[in-house]
């Protein structure tokens, strides 16, 4: 899917919990996710720090969304 999207133009980042997938599939602007049951979001931190977990991830996939890449790029943590 995110390979098809892409080919229309729309820049697409795929936020996940397995990179290793998102490379096979080729996606090309990958950001780590937190853990397969909770890609977003950490239950055992408080509801404030959790915020700001979110909030960073959302900020890195958005600079991944306007970074120009040419090949897989995965946006570390």
């Amino acid at each position: 899917m995110v390979k098809a999207i892409e080919r229309t133009g729309i820049p697409v980042v795929h936020i996940c919990t397995v990179v290793p997938i998102s490379l096979t599939v080729g996606a090309n602007r990958i950001v780590p996710a937190f853990a397969i049951p909770y890609p977003l979001g950490n239950p055992l931190i408080d509801a404030t720090e959790e915020k700001l977990m979110r909030r960073h991830m959302v900020e890195k996939a958005l600079v991944a969304l306007e970074t120009e890449v040419d090949t897989q790029t995965v946006f570390e943590k």
